[in-house]
């Protein structure tokens, strides 16, 4: 019968741990409630990380120190949601939470926070003292459930928020992992056959002049080139790319660029549908913590990447301040689809506009990945194919040229 060692707390936050010999987690873990506690980490002793239990609450051993993730935001706001909704007090959940992460940027904002609301701030006015580790988003509807009551709920939601949009973003590193691998790997092999394999083969035809076939000329001359002057066209490419990442960088340039790939065949509808889900998602959640819409709308102003987007977004509020609703300025600025305007305005004359924008994101996020999925199935034979026409046309051009070499010889 395996050995599983456990982590809990008690009622009064204090930490404790122990051992038990039974068949299954599930096991340990209705103990431990039997008993009064609440588990933190439940993981064979063979195991070097502890095993989740379905509360998801330990934090992961992260090397290294820097900028706090998206995702260690997400395990501390699931951390703490749970600490609150099994009834522990704000300061005591707190102290709790401080043993739980090795993260010492992280744990040291936690203590910080916790010092700030034993000395009597708000929550949101302790966050409000991290503004590179929670962005005003979070802290709002922090705000908004403290001054509901319903601080616990405004968390859990927090925590659903976070953990979709990890996911999404999750779901586009992962369609774009293996053309990016393919693309990386295929012209790296390219360039090193043009740069060393092929001028090994060019002494054969040194003598040969205007006898080679047009195709081993054209061949050799490229493999001449790039290996003649690849310093200056790798320098090219990267004064090229740092003068366009100027540009981007810049309020204008940045403009230009997202309205630009906004117009993309293929890239910019799913561009589009990402920021709109985004959009929705984000208003959605903010309304349902309690964050009155024109608030809600210019936090989401600062969620949406697109810049093209954000100004529309920017006169839409003009629209709703003036009493307009929002379906209508939306519809107004032609960036949102027929189909979000109309769920929008559903929502607005029955009365639900948070639960139809939660539909609305439900909508494009699954769409978004459905139209991924297909483009990188596309994408991937294509680079296959790319690649195999240069590397059969240098199979062949080398076939004609020791044909050429043959023929001379006789």
């Amino acid at each position: 019968m395996p050995q599983f060692h456990y982590q809990a707390t008690t009622p009064q936050g204090k930490i404790i741990k122990g051992v038990m010999d039974v068949g299954a987690e599930r096991v340990v873990v209705s103990r431990l409630h039997d008993q009064g506690y609440l588990p933190l980490k439940i993981h064979l002793p063979d195991q070097t990380t502890g095993k989740l239990t379905g509360l998801r609450l330990t934090l992961p051993v992260l090397p290294g120190q820097g900028r706090v993730r998206q995702r260690d935001l997400l395990l501390v706001t699931q951390e703490l949601a749970t600490l609150l909704s099994a009834g522990l007090p704000l300061d005591r959940a707190l102290s709790v939470l401080t043993g739980l992460t090795n993260r010492a940027e992280l744990r040291q904002a936690v203590e910080q926070i916790l010092r700030h609301v034993q000395r009597g701030k708000s929550l949101a006015e302790a966050l409000a003292e991290y503004p590179k580790i929670f962005p005003p988003l979070y802290i709002n509807m922090i705000k908004a459930g403290e001054l509901g009551g319903f601080l616990d709920t405004a968390l859990a939601r927090l925590a659903e928020y976070l953990e979709r949009a990890q996911e999404v973003q999750d779901e586009v590193k992962s369609a774009l992992a293996y053309p990016t691998i393919l693309l990386s790997v295929g012209g790296a092999a390219i360039v090193l056959m043009f740069t060393f394999v092929l001028p090994k083969f060019a002494v054969l035809f040194e003598d040969m002049g205007e006898a080679l076939p047009a195709a081993t000329r054209l061949l050799l001359a490229v493999s001449y080139f790039v290996r003649d002057y690849w310093g200056l066209m790798a320098l090219s490419v990267a004064a090229c790319g740092a003068g366009l990442w100027r540009y981007v960088a810049s309020p204008q340039g940045r403009l230009a660029w997202d309205g630009w790939s906004l117009r993309l065949a293929f890239i910019g509808p799913l561009l589009q549908k990402r920021e709109v889900g985004r959009f929705a998602r984000t208003l959605g959640t903010l309304l349902q913590s309690g964050v009155p819409l024109l608030q809600a709308m210019e936090l989401v102003e600062e969620v949406v990447g697109n810049q093209r987007i954000t100004r529309s977004l920017t006169d839409a509020r003009v629209g709703v301040r003036e009493g307009e609703g929002i379906a209508a300025p939306l519809g107004q600025t032609g960036v949102f689809p027929s189909l979000a305007l109309q769920m929008v305005s559903v929502g607005e004359e029955t009365g639900r506009l948070d639960e139809m924008l939660m539909q609305v994101a439900e909508y494009y996020e699954k769409d978004t990945h459905n139209q991924l999925r297909r483009l990188t199935s596309l994408v991937e034979p294509v680079l296959l194919l790319t690649m195999g026409l240069i590397v059969g046309f240098v199979v062949i051009a080398m076939l004609l040229g020791l044909f050429s070499v043959n023929n001379v010889s006789f």
